[in-house]
């Protein structure tokens, strides 16, 4: 029990389960129903995706240990060694991509390789060099909807599942903003450069209010390019856009006022889910 838990905050299970639960979105976006086949796909991703998870804490353990909001992780806290923690991920990234090779088809297992790829050769060694390396990293969001609808047989082209990845993409540049600027400090203290030692705090609620609404607009696009055909569907999503616009604007105008980030973070997680949670009814409407 003591080492499953250990190797769950390993993998960043709270993350990978939400990996996992875009990949079942994209494939339910293109199979419209729940098979076998879906089932190896979401748990091969979460493995593939587990084991990345693990990768990067290998890679940045040193980094963590100088950071209060990582210093507790396995590895810089000594619960588990490096090696252990690097021989674990590996394990997992193996399994992932053969379940992903097996049951998911070639395509699959490419995209889901190519989103670590992404992660542990680009992203991560780029946080380092630019507090702006959110924006290119947020491609990681946007591949694993695109593994699901590729296992169930649909194009990668297919303007559904573009508009969804594009949302996706979109959606992660504010979501990881908010992260950076509530630890903004103790990225500082590990060596990231962060947005918070360039710009001032009204500044911070401009830009985050511009990738908001720019997260707003690619949700309406996905109304026109088939992700939503009942009519009570694309308005219940305009209603959740406005609100998540006007929460946001709200926060651009209140003056004297800090960021209350942990608010607003959690308010573009749940936007999220109920978009999510809109894709999935209208694919059973």
């Amino acid at each position: 029990m003591k080492y499953l838990k250990l190797y769950m905050e390993l993998s960043k299970v709270r993350i990978t389960i939400f990996v996992a639960l875009t990949t079942f979105v994209g494939y339910l976006l293109k199979s419209g129903s729940i098979d076998a086949t879906m089932w190896a796909t979401v748990g091969g991703l979460f493995l593939l995706a587990s084991g990345s998870a693990a990768l990067n804490q290998y890679q940045e353990h040193d980094t963590d240990a100088k950071m209060k909001r990582t210093k507790d992780r396995p590895i810089p806290s000594g619960k588990i060694s490096a090696r252990h923690a690097l021989i674990f991920a590996l394990i997992l990234i193996f399994i992932g991509s053969a379940i992903l090779f097996y049951y998911s088809g070639y395509l699959a297992m490419q995209l889901g390789i190519l989103t670590l790829i992404w992660y542990n050769a680009f992203y991560t060694p780029l946080k380092k060099k630019s507090a702006f390396a959110v924006v290119p990293g947020s491609l990681i969001g946007a591949l694993p909807p695109m593994v699901g609808y590729a296992a169930a047989g649909g194009s990668i082209t297919d303007p559904a599942i573009i508009a969804f990845a594009f949302f996706m993409f979109m959606w992660q540049i504010p979501h990881f903003w908010l992260i950076i600027i509530r630890h903004g400090n103790d990225y500082q203290q590990g060596g990231f450069p962060s947005i918070t030692a360039i710009y001032s705090e009204k500044q911070i609620k401009g830009i985050t209010l511009v990738w908001v609404t720019a997260t707003a607009v690619a949700s309406i696009f996905m109304t026109v390019m088939g992700v939503f055909n009942e009519l009570s569907l694309k308005i219940v999503l305009l209603i959740i856009v406005a609100v998540l616009v006007y929460a946001f604007s709200r926060l651009f105008f209140k003056h004297g006022e800090g960021i209350k980030v942990f608010k607003y973070f959690m308010g573009i997680n749940v936007y999220l889910l109920a978009v999510l949670i809109l894709i999935v009814v209208g694919v059973y409407v």
